[in-house]
């Protein structure tokens, strides 16, 4: 299976990927769209992450972390 959201961690920033059309549109469906962007990540402050995740995870979304912050 297919990750669908991966997370890499950059100190201040949190860059949240969407890997899969699923990912995606989550994103576009629960995100404002006003919300600062890096090309295709959301950039989300490391304390709103954890929220985050657990909403995608309860919408049946596989949340990863990418291997050393990286993408």
């Amino acid at each position: 299976m297919n990750t669908d959201i991966t997370l890499a961690y950059h100190g201040s920033v949190v860059l949240v990927h969407p890997r899969t059309p699923a990912g995606t549109a989550w994103i576009d469906d629960h995100v404002d769209p006003e919300a600062q962007r890096w090309v295709n990540a959301l950039v989300v402050e490391p304390r709103y992450v954890e929220a985050l995740a657990e909403g995608m995870i309860a919408d049946g979304l596989s949340v990863g972390q990418a291997p050393g912050g990286e993408v």
